[in-house]
């Protein structure tokens, strides 16, 4: 069975360990000459030590040196060869002198008394501080916009610099210098921006833009991931980015791709409904008094109606019209009044967007000669049918009977 050696606990010096003292001499000034006494000899040991260490150190160097021009003078036959040996020989000489007052400096601590900064040492040590978790807030969809609003106005040139770097040395260092720029308000911007350029079909530049934004959402994603402030992950991303790994820059590279593919389908959407908003508001200027588009109504009629728009020949119209059957032309004639194509009675305005007033008027009154002659009979027919019933009836005998 092994046995532990606790001698060197036996003699341990402390400055305050005199329990008595003699009352002519202050005891908290001897404590400290004590301590001063005891600190002079650990520092005097510690510049002999490190003396010591230095000389080994050069004169192993000295001998290596010497070593090695031996061996290259006896490798080439020199004449100074017997000079080296000569100067090997007391190398080692000293080398066990060396050697000797190595082993009297570990003799001397280790007869050293043990003391309060000598007793104990630290095995290891791990210093762990408490992290902070971060306050989320929560808004409102109108604190989010007015927020959003008042970064644009202020910081809306810096954004748009950022968005035209090159270079990720560059983007690096306008990040550090411009720490406020890291954060999600700065992305929406860029997305805004992305779009706008699509719109305007400035493809190249858009693309451009695209990257930077893509760098500014993975330094988000990264803050988000390590649960810190997007700050302090600028110098991570960019450490990361330039090392160009194949796993990471595919990952950029694709969500990159998937971005601007998203911008376009947006871009034509947004383009798309302002055509439409734009035509349907052309097209309510357009309306006639009935409410109808007067564009759409001509593409409904008839080719030949259309002819006789087109060439402006009213004798035509008015026989084209005429020849029709009453129910077609009524139905034709109306829908023009309605779109304002027509213009009964306007002696001084025509179809909307023409000045032949007068020469509309009487195409009007042509096509609808048909109506007032339709309506003419059937009023003569009235009349007939109201006569024979005021007529006496005249009875048969077997009637009677």
């Amino acid at each position: 069975m092994s046995t532990i050696n606790y001698s060197k606990w036996d003699h341990i010096e402390i400055s305050d360990d005199e329990d008595d003292t003699h009352p002519n001499i202050d005891t908290p000034s001897l404590f400290r000459w004590r301590h001063q006494a005891r600190v002079d000899r650990m520092e005097q040991s510690k510049k002999e030590k490190e003396d010591l260490n230095k000389g080994l150190t050069d004169f192993q160097q000295k001998k290596v040196e010497i070593q090695q021009k031996l061996k290259e003078a006896e490798k080439n036959q020199l004449p100074d060869i017997n000079k080296l040996q000569l100067e090997m020989k007391e190398i080692e000489k000293q080398e066990s002198d060396w050697r000797a007052k190595e082993e009297e400096l570990k003799k001397k601590e280790k007869l050293t008394p043990l003391n309060i900064d000598t007793i104990c040492h630290d095995g290891k040590s791990k210093t762990i501080i408490n992290k902070i978790a971060p306050k989320v807030e929560v808004l409102t969809e109108e604190e989010k916009a007015e927020r959003q609003q008042v970064f644009v106005k202020k910081n809306k040139e810096k954004v748009k610099k950022f968005g035209m770097l090159r270079q990720y040395k560059d983007s690096q260092q306008y990040l550090t210098d411009n720490p406020e720029l890291v954060c999600e308000e700065s992305a929406n911007y860029l997305v805004i921006w992305c779009i706008d350029l699509e719109m305007e079909e400035k493809h190249e530049l858009m693309s451009h833009v695209a990257h930077q934004l893509i760098v500014l959402n993975f330094i988000l994603e990264l803050a988000k991931s390590m649960d810190i402030h997007p700050r302090g992950c600028v110098a991570p991303f960019f450490n990361r980015i330039q090392m160009g790994e194949k796993q990471y820059m595919e990952a950029f590279n694709s969500e990159l791709d998937a971005f601007k593919e998203r911008v376009k389908i947006r871009a034509k959407e947004k383009l798309d409904k302002a055509i439409q908003e734009y035509e349907e508001e052309e097209r309510q200027k357009r309306l006639g008094p009935g409410g109808l588009d007067p564009v759409e109504v001509f593409e409904s009629l008839p080719q030949i109606l259309k002819d006789c728009f087109d060439k402006k020949d009213i004798a035509l119209l008015q026989q084209v019209v005429a020849e029709m059957p009453q129910e077609e032309a009524s139905y034709h004639i109306k829908r023009c009044v309605d779109s304002g194509l027509w213009v009964p009675g306007g002696g001084d305005q025509g179809p909307k967007g023409d000045d032949d007033g007068e020469e509309y008027d009487e195409i009007n009154e042509g096509a609808l000669e048909q109506e007032s002659k339709k309506e003419s009979e059937e009023e003569k027919g009235n009349k007939e049918s109201e006569k024979e019933t005021d007529k006496p009836k005249q009875v048969s005998t077997e009637e009677v009977d």
